[in-house]
């Protein structure tokens, strides 16, 4: 990736006299790139022709709403409806529709290798299956109730559970903050909450659903001087002020979410 936007930057630069992001990201066969304002098409055409396997370059203005929709500037090329393949796991989704984070890949990876046998697990905001997909692959035993309320989104999560030949997902189209899903899902094992940012509000949800003794994969994002006095002191007086005792086992950053703004993650032991 570095190597290829040393490269893109460079033909950028001397071909049309425009510097190129840094933050970019390619999913399945599309470019996706944020604020370039001039010479959009001359850009994407020359990728086009110079990178065989990009057949979609997209211009997003902003990520929007609670369920962080990509606004489009302008697509050229192949269509946003793509195919990309992750340690093994293959993720269809349309990118003019839905965000796809590359940089959460490290803690994909590392939260499979979390998993304890025969677990069971609430995914809480599952999203095209994130998170489920690759724990549902290599953890066959366990058992992964995948929430989403958007719906584009969970529709790809259902294809995507069988593009993959999952069995052990049961997605739910529904806001996990509905009620009536005490009545579906049990209490579980694990709760994976990979929604950001304000992540904090959804803490209280998530005590419905956790075992004595549960894990809380808690994500959200904090400024730099918050980290980590504040950022544990939030998550510690909002689950104590519920009834539960809580250990932190592991606090990490994600990625960068903004100019000294952090994505984290904090696994938190909860018990009464």
């Amino acid at each position: 990736m570095i190597i290829l936007f040393m490269k893109l930057n460079e033909l950028i630069r001397n071909e049309l006299g425009v510097d190129f992001p840094k933050r970019y990201q390619i999913v399945g066969h599309v470019l996706i790139v944020k604020n370039v304002y001039k010479k959009q098409k001359e850009i994407a055409e020359l990728i086009l022709s110079k990178y065989k396997y990009i057949r979609t370059v997209c211009f997003i203005k902003e990520i929007s709403g609670d369920l962080r929709e990509p606004i489009i500037e302008n697509t050229f090329g192949d269509g946003t409806e793509t195919i990309h393949k992750e340690h093994g796991i293959f993720y269809k989704l349309d990118v003019a529709k839905i965000m796809f984070s590359k940089g959460n890949l490290n803690e994909r990876k590392r939260l499979i290798g979390l998993i304890k046998k025969n677990e069971i697990i609430l995914d809480m905001f599952a999203g095209i299956g994130y998170f489920s997909l690759g724990i549902a692959k290599h953890h066959p035993d366990a058992k992964i109730y995948a929430v989403e309320k958007n719906p584009i989104a969970f529709k790809y999560l259902r294809e995507n559970i069988k593009l993959n030949k999952i069995k052990n997902i049961i997605p739910i189209l529904d806001d996990n903050r509905d009620k009536k899903l005490r009545e579906e899902i049990p209490k579980v094992d694990r709760i994976i909450m990979g929604y950001i940012p304000a992540t904090e509000k959804f803490l209280p949800v998530a005590l419905n659903y956790i075992k004595n003794n549960g894990i809380i994969n808690f994500h959200n994002t904090y400024k730099k001087e918050e980290l980590w006095d504040f950022a544990e002191e939030q998550i510690r007086n909002i689950i104590e002020s519920y009834g539960f005792k809580l250990k932190i086992l592991q606090k990490k950053k994600v990625k960068s979410f903004a100019p000294k703004i952090y994505h984290v993650v904090m696994d938190v032991n909860a018990w009464k």
